[in-house]
């Protein structure tokens, strides 16, 4: 199931407790009888938690004493925590398929989703990932309040509806208060035509989908065309709307896309030497992960706090010149190699995204996992995220300059 199996002899518990190294990781105790669940685990140091259970001592509490029922120990080495939850969760579903999501306290996340299906489309909070509505989620937020308050501010520069009832327009119908307040189109009394209502979702659907960037240009053009008419008073007001809008969007936290757009390559430490991990999160699907060699980059000084892009990492090579004498003039010399290294760790990641065809309950989970780790505060956070609307968007130069951030602070 992991990585690493080692045979355990109770009689003699030091000779396969010497065999774990001190390291991060994912461990699995065994039983004689391969019927009995293992117990599995992750720990920050596999020797001292291994050794605080299996190194039979009188002194040693007694519901730590599992010396004599173990016979197999597996682990696998992890280079961070966000491996490490991925690892465990890989495990557990094998050992204890559904139950996984109660002992690891998953939850699914909250995003935002559009009804667009409905003949008046509105906009609320959900929990509920469904693959059939992933052009409309959008998420996901650290917590449900964050999503109601991004909600409510983003509704207030539309006119969609916020009520929850499905409608069947008539003139005699009373309203309510958005409506009165004129922030709403009413459709429920025909305050408006089926066309412009149309129209409205469509602008609150393309605001959610380039992350406000749509209705950010459209004012932007307008306060221009206006300065350009010298019509100053509306160029103002056009201002003044323009900082309402960005005020709205600095409220969405970066990992909040499209569920069905949402791409995002994250740096991890690794286990193992000279390589940093690289995990892509596509289709709400985290794969890999797969290791990136930083063998031969010429890291750059992150204490410097130089702004020239000749920070940029790369590699260098040795290449002999010419021989004087009895020695050899060597000139070293850079070669930029780091990105056909980049594009090939890439590919590694996106081949198997091609074959799965994740469950809605999987996704929810790797969401959940990959929440946890992003929305945490920058001090206990490891490792960095990169996000973009697909896999050819993706920033390599920002990617690249990460992995020497990521890789310099595991060296620390």
């Amino acid at each position: 199931m992991l990585v690493h199996s080692i045979a355990f002899d109770p009689t003699s518990p030091a000779s396969a407790l010497a065999q774990i190294p001190a390291h991060s990781g994912v461990f699995a105790l065994f039983a004689a009888d391969e019927r009995a669940e293992p117990y599995l685990s992750r720990t920050p140091n596999l020797k001292r938690r291994l050794t605080r259970f299996l190194d039979a001592r009188p002194s040693q509490a007694k519901r730590l004493r599992l010396t004599e029922k173990i016979a197999r120990i597996e682990y696998t080495l992890t280079g961070s925590d966000f491996e490490s939850s991925l690892y465990l969760y890989a495990a557990s579903m094998q050992v204890f398929g559904e139950a996984t999501r109660k002992r690891m306290h998953l939850r699914p996340p909250y995003f935002l989703r559009m009804t667009s299906e409905n003949a008046y489309p509105r906009v609320y909070v959900t929990n509920k990932i469904t693959k059939s509505a992933f052009n409309d989620l959008f998420g996901p937020f650290p917590s449900r309040a964050s999503a109601e308050k991004f909600c409510d501010e983003m509704l207030n520069l539309f006119d969609l509806r916020r009520c929850h009832e499905d409608l069947n327009p008539d003139p005699a119908f009373p309203g309510c208060i958005y409506s009165e307040m004129k922030m709403c189109l009413a459709p429920c009394f025909m305050g408006c035509t089926d066309k412009r209502y149309a129209q409205e979702a469509a602008s609150v659907h393309a605001f959610l989908a380039t992350r406000g960037a749509s209705l950010i240009e459209e004012i932007v053009a307008e306060r221009d065309a206006a300065s350009a008419g010298l019509n100053f008073e509306k160029a103002a007001q056009a201002h003044a709307k323009l900082q309402k809008v960005q005020a709205v969007v600095a409220l969405m936290p970066a990992a909040v896309h499209q569920l069905s757009k949402l791409a995002a390559l994250i740096l991890q430490p690794s286990a193992e030497p000279e390589a940093v991990n690289c995990f892509l999160l596509t289709h709400g699907v985290i794969l890999g992960p797969v290791h990136y060699s930083v063998q031969g980059m010429r890291l750059h000084n992150e204490q410097s706090g130089s702004t020239s892009l000749y920070v940029h990492p790369t590699t260098v090579e040795a290449v002999p010149l010419a021989t004087e004498g009895a020695g050899t003039v060597v000139q070293t010399v850079s070669r930029n190699v780091l990105e056909e290294r980049l594009q090939q760790t890439l590919a590694d990641l996106v081949s198997p995204a091609a074959k799965s065809k994740p469950s809605a309950q999987t996704i929810s989970d790797h969401l959940c996992l990959f929440s946890r780790w992003f929305y945490r505060t920058q001090a206990q956070r490891t490792g960095e995220a990169f996000f973009a609307e697909s896999m050819d968007s993706l920033p390599h130069r920002q990617i690249l300059r990460g992995v020497s951030r990521v890789y310099s602070s595991s060296l620390a």
